[in-house]
C-alpha cells in the first residue's frame, strides 16, 4: 500500500522507498517510512507534513491543511532515551484533533537508537506527536507504533538527545523543526 497522498519524487541517494527529511535549527536527519508495514501511521504523518491531511489547529481551534510539523518544538528530550515532538503548542498536549488505531508490525520495533514512533496516551490514542529513541527500548514495543527508522543524521539526534533540559524534560535552548519534507525515491 502507498500513501494516499502526492509525494515530490527526488533521488536521495538512500536507495528505493518513502522519506522524511527534518530540517531543525540543529540540524537535519532523514527518516526511511515503512508504508507497507504500517500504512495507516505512515498516511497520517505524511499527510500532515505535508498538509494534504486535514487537522484542527489546537491554537487556534480552526480547520487548517498547512504543513503541520513546520514550525514546532521537540519539547521533550530525555537524554539515553528519546526526542519527542509534534505538538502545534509545543507543550506535549496538543494534537490534530483526532486519534487513530495502534500499528504493530512483527519486524518492527525499538531495537535501537534511531526508531522513529507515535507517542500516545494509551492504546489507541496517536494524533501528531512523534518520537525517535536514541538507544533500544524494547520494553515500548506492543505500546508505540514504530513507522520509520533515521537512515541518515543520526550524530544530529544524539546531540538533541544531549540537549540541557529544565522541568517537564523540555530543552533549555528551542529545538525547531523548520521543516519536514516527503519525498519518494524510485
Amino acid at each position: 500500500m502507498t500513501v494516499p497522498y502526492k509525494v515530490e519524487e527526488k533521488d536521495l541517494g538512500l536507495g528505493k522507498g518513502l522519506f522524511a527529511v527534518f530540517n531543525t535549527n540543529r540540524g537535519e536527519w532523514t527518516c526511511q517510512l515503512e508504508e507497507e508495514k504500517t500504512p495507516e501511521s505512515v498516511a497520517n504523518f505524511v499527510g500532515l507534513a505535508t498538509g494534504q491531511k486535514e487537522y484542527t489547529d489546537p491554537k487556534t481551534r480552526e480547520k487548517s491543511t498547512t504543513p503541520f510539523y513546520d514550525g514546532t518544538v521537540f519539547h521533550r528530550v530525555i537524554k539515553d532515551f528519546m526526542i519527542q515532538g509534534g505538538d502545534r503548542l509545543g507543550q506535549g498536549t496538543g494534537g490534530p484533533g483526532y486519534r487513530f488505531k495502534d500499528e504493530f508490525h512483527p519486524t518492527l520495533g525499538h531495537k535501537g537508537p534511531g526508531m522513529l514512533s507515535m507517542a500516545n496516551a494509551g492504546p489507541g490514542t496517536n494524533g501528531s506527536q512523534f518520537f525517535i529513541t536514541t538507544v533500544a527500548c524494547a520494553w515500548l514495543d506492543g505500546k508505540h507504533s514504530v513507522f520509520g527508522k533515521v537512515v541518515k543524521g543520526m550524530d544530529v539526534v544524539d546531540a538533541v538527545g544531549k540537549t540541557a533540559t529544565a522541568a517537564m524534560d523540555r530543552p533549555r535552548e528551542e529545538v525547531k523543526i523548520e521543516s519536514v519534507k516527503i519525498y519518494r525515491t524510485a
